[in-house]
């Protein structure tokens, strides 16, 4: 990739065969005889770490840190900072299950009957559920506590991860734990750093602020869903939730700054209110296992709906087979809520009963074994309707099959939460306290979370939530944590068969005074009515008066009255399907307002006596409900009017926008071989710490044919191969520094030379090459930053040295003795005295006439008779002892009879003499001349290049100039 972005114009019809063969398997350069020393488990997330130039594979239970430069796997360990070394073979098919899966439900014997079919029934189902729980969790639930979910660099240059159990564990750079913490019980999903602050998105929907230490510092509720993925931009961090809500947070938040904003915005709350209102259809039915005609859903539903907006249906006893119920038992347990295909049947049929393309749009359902819940939305409403998510409670045997329970969906409309749970409880007569019991269950363990059934079901609006701060024992002080789901929500609507009789009256009596639409008197001998006005059940709520029969216990296909139950059983008729609700007024005088945001009342509360394919007839109640909610475009106008005016908040902003004074030693450095530069970052500060990244904006090269060198830019993506920075990001203590070393690494070898030119046109390690870092500091809580560029440049030391065949007419002598002597006194003398008189003179006094004359004139008798004669002996004594006489003259009069005499004969002894030494001033094959602050060449060319630090004479005879 980098190839291809920073190729040469002439050969950019290459970029894309480049591009196509980027690509590489890391793991089978791991890989041995069929055998890899990696985990075969799919990698979960990636991790750049830019500032050592290592990349961090997360994978469920192990991670593997690899080098960015050289593709070089260094370590593999597991979530406990263990290093492996194990072996993986090729996966084989897995085992079949143990027996334990193969279970059977034989018939009863005799010795069986004495318990009865019940018992019977329900030791089958438990046993199958229990088996098939086992197979699907066995081994998995101690190792899935440990799953790393979520990792990051901090910019202290930390790596941290997340657990599923909420542990958080922090890593240096190279694989080592450090050290563990645990602030919250939930997943950890995501990771988002700022300035000196980490912060961590969890399941539960929260949200917490660690310090670079792993110290608490706040939590918060963020959404209703979990944060998925947060990010940090101009000042804010915003997280997004599963449901497509998305919040943003001020980097002070929590703080003063957020007292003041919500104080203000309510001053003017009244201002911005706006009141709405919405009719909602609330449909019942216990299907009994069967289905229904179009002219039944028609009667039920589509008769009613053309003026709704919204629309809830909850079914009862779709499918009840033992073996069904096992199954979703054991789906249940591990987390499946899929639901089966006659659930799927019943949802497809009412969306065509209500044209659900052309009208209504599906929201979400839910599916708990026979229990069945479903939503849909008029879509000129949809855009004030989000926020889906689904609940299951089972409380059938031993609270874990779903024949009886409650499956639930809320809702947001206008910016108001609204819960749907469709119940079905306990049966018979007398378990009226099982019933009771049942509701009380539902209401407290009831918890929301995603649908995955949802329909495109973006946030509409922005979740209620509250800032919380660390208290003294470190435990997270939230009210709002312990509330329960259903006691939060603006509006709660309870209906199905809760399967209340009636108690104290005959079968026959019933009978009459149904018959005789005497409900008033029947409405006395109800046992829901009675249990709600004791207070024992539906605490809180209300239920609209009954006109209509009772819709238990009917024959199928048999119409009317005349259809209740005939048979030996002779069921007393009762209104088992109802429906019970509540909003948010506490008397019946109080009308809508913000105090008092959802007002409903009943439009219609009745049942469909003439469908008949079940033995309970279908209720259905419309509600016409009133909503005050917050216009959210006034209230935004109004924070931005806050944030620009308020003189309290805009000192807070303005201390932001500080940053601490830091000095950088250097912004130009050369390079050459494989040199290291201290580079050191100062924070002058005395009172904030200085947080800093270094980045790379650009890089280039210059090969031998080019006349200038053309900057690509690097996107910050780490920096080139053959630089290496360290380290590259970090905090600087008030009133201290840091030293960054600055070191250019090699990647081919003299072999790979030919002729002093590489074999290979990519192989950039021959070319000078130049980048330019960016010193990016900012406070630890800082909204701006100030960056500081460094130039770098590297010029290539084998461009010096003649790697080419020894020409027949040298001596072998002269060249082994000052290759293998690079300490010599005339290399010593050289390196060690550059300041020098003829150095000095050389370097600084480029105004002098023959200089000027020479890089004026390059057509002068000198300069053609030194780019004529390579042989002279002047040039030869020149490269072998820099600092003799004649190259001090050379280097300060180009223009001398010794300077058109150098240019000649390199084939003298002490040309070999010169190609051996390493000195920092010689004469090299490649034919450029260096001129600069500590280094000077003269070479065979006549080319040069002019910078600040290094020029250049080339063969070309061409003059470039670049300022590095």
């Amino acid at each position: 990739m980098e190839k291809s972005l920073s190729i040469r114009l002439e050969e950019k019809h290459m970029a894309a065969l480049l591009v196509e063969k980027s690509g590489i398997d890391l793991k089978a350069q791991v890989t041995v005889n069929g055998n890899c020393s990696i985990s075969s488990s799919e990698v979960k997330s990636l991790l750049a770490d830019n500032v050592r130039s290592k990349v961090w594979a997360a994978q469920l239970h192990t991670f593997s840190l690899w080098d960015g430069r050289t593709k070089e796997l260094l370590k593999v360990f597991n979530t406990e900072g263990q290093t492996e070394n194990r072996v993986e073979m090729p996966s084989e098919k897995d085992q079949p299950p143990e027996d334990e899966t193969k279970v059977k439900i034989a018939s009863t014997s005799k010795k069986d009957k004495p318990h009865g079919f019940l018992q019977r029934s329900r030791n089958a189902i438990m046993g199958a559920a229990d088996a098939v729980r086992r197979v699907a969790t066995r081994g998995g639930a101690n190792e899935d506590a440990k799953r790393t979910e979520a990792i990051v660099l901090a910019g202290d240059g930390m790596v941290w991860t997340g657990c599923t159990n909420g542990l958080l564990v922090q890593w240096d750079g190279n694989g080592n734990r450090l050290q563990d913490f645990h602030h919250h019980q939930c997943a950890v999903l995501c990771f988002c750093t700022f300035g000196e602050r980490i912060y961590i998105g969890y399941v539960s929907g929260h949200i917490q602020i660690i310090d670079l230490e792993g110290n608490l510092i706040a939590g918060w509720v963020a959404h209703n869903n979990a944060v998925i993925k947060m990010a940090a931009a101009n000042g804010y961090i915003f997280s997004l939730a599963t449901h497509g809500g998305i919040r943003g947070w001020h980097v002070i938040s929590p703080g003063p700054l957020d007292g003041i904003i919500r104080s203000e915005l309510s001053e003017k709350e009244r201002t911005y209110a706006q009141t709405d209102s919405v009719r909602i259809l609330i449909g019942s039915w216990n299907v009994g296992q069967g289905k229904a005609s179009h002219d039944a859903l028609m009667s039920w539903l589509g008769s009613v709906a053309s003026d709704v907006g919204i629309l809830v249906v909850g079914l009862q006893e779709v499918e009840m087979g033992a073996g069904f119920l096992a199954m979703s038992a054991a789906k249940e347990s591990v987390g499946g809520n899929e639901g089966s295909s006659i659930g799927q049947y019943w949802i497809d049929t009412i969306g065509k009963t209500l044209d659900e393309k052309a009208v209504f749009e599906r929201m979400g359902s839910r599916q708990l074994a026979g229990l069945l819940i479903s939503l849909w939305v008029r879509k000129n409403l949809r855009t004030h309707v989000g926020d889906i998510d689904v609940a299951a409670v089972p409380c059938g045997f031993g609270r874990a099959i779903g024949n009886k329970g409650g499956v639930g969906l809320r809702i947001r409309v206008f910016d108001r939460i609204m819960c749907f749970i469709n119940c079905h409880l306990a049966a018979h007569l007398e378990a009226v306290n099982r019933r009771n019991a049942d509701f009380d269950h539902i209401y407290k363990t009831m918890s929301f979370s995603r649908s995955s059934n949802a329909h495109n079901a973006p946030a509409a609006g922005v979740t209620t939530c509250s800032h919380t701060t660390k208290s003294a024992n470190n435990v997270i002080v939230n009210t709002e944590e312990t509330k329960q789901d259903l006691a939060e929500a603006d509006m709660v609507v309870f209906f199905g068969d809760f399967n209340y009789r009636l108690f104290d009256i005959s079968y026959d009596e019933a009978r009459d005074f149904v018959s005789q639409r005497s409900f008033d008197w029947l409405r006395e001998k109800d046992q829901l009515r009675a249990e709600m006005k004791a207070g024992k059940v539906f605490q809180g709520m209300r239920e609209a008066i009954i006109t209509f029969p009772p819709t238990y216990k009917f024959e199928r296909h048999r119409p009317g009255l005349g259809g209740y139950d005939s048979g030996e059983k002779k069921r007393i008729p009762a209104w088992c399907d109802r429906v019970i609700y509540r909003d948010t007024r506490t008397s019946p005088e109080s009308e809508c307002s913000l105090d008092c945001p959802v007002v409903a009342s009943i439009m219609m509360y009745d049942a469909c006596m003439d469908v008949t394919e079940s033995d309970h007839k279908p209720v259905r109640c419309k509600f016409h409900v009133k909503i005050e909610h917050v216009d959210r475009s006034v209230r935004r106008q109004e924070f931005g009017r806050i944030i620009r005016t308020n003189e309290k908040v805009m000192a807070l902003l303005n201390d932001l926008r500080y940053i601490p004074e830091t000095v950088v030693s250097s912004n130009n450095i050369v390079l050459q071989n494989q040199d290291t530069f201290v580079l050191r970052i100062t924070n002058k500060c005395v009172k904030q710490n200085a947080v800093f990244r270094i980045i790379c904006e650009g890089h280039s090269t210059l090969g031998e044919d080019e006349d200038k060198l053309e900057l690509h830019p690097f996107l910050s993506f780490g920096f080139p191969r053959w630089l290496e920075v360290m380290p590259a990001a970090g905090i600087i203590k008030p009133d201290s520094s840091v030293e960054v070393t600055v070191h250019h690494e090699e990647f081919h070898t003299l072999e790979e030379f030919v002729d002093g030119i590489p074999e290979n046109w990519w192989c950039e390690d021959t070319w000078d090459k130049e980048a330019i870092l960016v010193v990016k500091v900012q406070g630890s809580c800082s909204t701006e930053s100030v960056c500081h560029k460094v130039h770098v440049r590297h010029c290539f030391s084998a461009k010096n040295l003649r790697v080419d065949s020894i020409p027949s007419n040298s001596k072998s002598t002269g060249l082994k003795k000052n290759e293998g002597d690079s300490g010599s006194k005339s290399q010593k003398k050289n390196k060690g005295d550059s300041g020098s008189k003829s150095q000095k003179k050389s370097d600084g006094d480029s105004s002098s006439k023959s200089q000027k004359k020479n890089k004026g004139d390059s057509n002068s008798k000198s300069q053609k008779k030194g780019d004529g004669d390579s042989n002279s002996k002047s040039q030869k004594k020149s490269d072998g002892d820099c600092n003799s006489k004649c190259q001090k003259k050379d280097d300060g009069d180009l223009s001398s009879k010794s300077q058109k005499e150098s240019d000649g004969d390199s084939s003298s002894k002490p040309q070999k003499k010169s190609e051996g030494s390493d000195s920092s001033s010689c004469k090299s094959q490649c034919g450029k001349k260096n001129e600069g602050d500590t280094s000077s060449y003269t070479s065979q060319s006549g080319n040069k290049i002019e910078g600040d630090t290094t020029s250049y004479k080339c063969q070309s005879g061409k003059k470039n100039s670049s300022n590095s």
